[in-house]
């Protein structure tokens, strides 16, 4: 397979804020006609399952599922939920189970497993992918499609949006049919969501020097960490596997609290520390993260809003978000800067995405 140009992830990122326009009133008119089909009402826990960035994206939405439809919720790996949570499924509590198998191509392995697990095991099912009548919309009750328009290889980033939009309108009309609020409510959240891609579009006009600057940072570290805490870990492990797919950096996800008691003691001491910090519940644990790590050595790099001053007075470089949202929402506008860093470090380094192994090696020395 030929192999691709770092430049296909500034494309991706470029498509962001018309892909959010252009999917919001598509993809929630297909929510809406799918929740006329079953007793969504009944649902008592809700399960995402994903591997890779379907993974990370089911991180990021669970605070969703919690604050705005009202139920547990909880992200698992698909090779954990399938031999670790699908078999004690009837134990999840009252309310029937729905399992939102997640999957951009619709074939990922374990995730195909786990919805048919999960379906034999009395749940609620739901297919969330980017291509109808795939093995995994043929093992589900229930799908929701998510096309977009001109699609590319690539290290996902387009796919990761459009999975994140599908997760939230999700949980936005799961809340109406229990009860959390009214269909007038459902489309003004609606709404909000399909706001944000002007803040998007400024958001990434915003980051595009910055990204070539903090570049030179990564691609002189041996490892980076990406911290944040609630929707902010699944964006900041989203942000990692971003580095690694795309430039072949090394870089770790972690939670803003774990950080603390375990990363503060690695070294090199002055390896790049990026904190994720949109306005909510932890921002005050990021600004003592961001002051911990600064004060070890580290070079921080704020991932916060441009007005943040917190965050932003303990770093020594800032990737701005042009706009506030609710925390819910926010791993919509905090994930592009990742894609834009790893195509202009790949370019520093001489890498291509998604190198592996000692061929990978051997050509990046030439």
């Amino acid at each position: 397979m030929e192999a691709l140009e770092p430049e296909v992830m500034l494309r991706q990122v470029g498509s962001l804020a018309d892909d959010l326009r252009e999917l919001v009133g598509p993809v929630s008119r297909r929510r809406d006609a799918l929740f006329a089909s079953a007793d969504w009402a009944s649902v008592g826990s809700v399960h995402l399952v994903g591997d890779g960035d379907s993974y990370y994206a089911a991180q990021a939405t669970e605070l969703a599922f919690r604050s705005l439809a009202g139920t547990s919720c909880v992200a698992t790996a698909a090779l954990g939920f399938l031999e670790y949570e699908a078999p004690w499924l009837r134990l999840a509590g009252p309310g029937r189970p729905l399992v939102v198998g997640i999957s951009s191509s619709g074939s990922t392995p374990r995730v195909v497993q786990s919805v048919t697990r999960a379906r034999q095991h009395g749940a609620l099912t739901l297919a969330l992918t980017g291509v109808p009548g795939s093995p995994l919309t043929q093992a589900a009750d229930h799908t929701l499609p998510l096309g977009l328009s001109r699609p590319e290889r690539s290290p996902g980033i387009r796919t990761y949006q459009a999975s994140l939009l599908g997760l939230l309108l999700l949980a936005v009309r799961l809340g109406e049919a229990r009860g959390r609020h009214s269909a007038d409510e459902t489309r003004d959240l609606d709404r909000e969501l399909a706001s944000l891609h002007e803040g998007l579009a400024a958001t990434v006009e915003l980051l595009g020097d910055r990204c070539r600057d903090v570049a030179a940072v990564v691609g002189d570290a041996p490892v980076v960490v990406m911290a944040g805490s609630g929707p902010g870990f699944g964006t900041a492990s989203f942000c990692a596997a971003k580095l690694i797919e795309g430039a072949g950096v090394f870089a770790r996800g972690q939670d803003l609290e774990e950080w603390h008691h375990v990363e503060r003691f690695a070294t090199p001491h002055d390896m790049p520390v990026f904190v994720i910090a949109p306005p909510g519940r932890s921002h005050w644990r990021a600004v003592e993260i961001a002051a911990k790590a600064r004060e070890l050595g580290r070079r921080v790099i704020a991932v916060t809003h441009r007005d943040d001053v917190e965050v932003v007075r303990h770093a020594s470089a800032v990737l701005p978000v042009a706009v506030c949202s609710r925390e819910e929402f926010s791993p919509l506008l905090y994930h592009p800067f990742s894609a834009l860093l790893a195509c202009r470090t790949a370019q520093l380094l001489g890498r291509t995405p998604f190198r592996a192994g000692p061929a990978a090696a051997e050509s990046a020395r030439r």
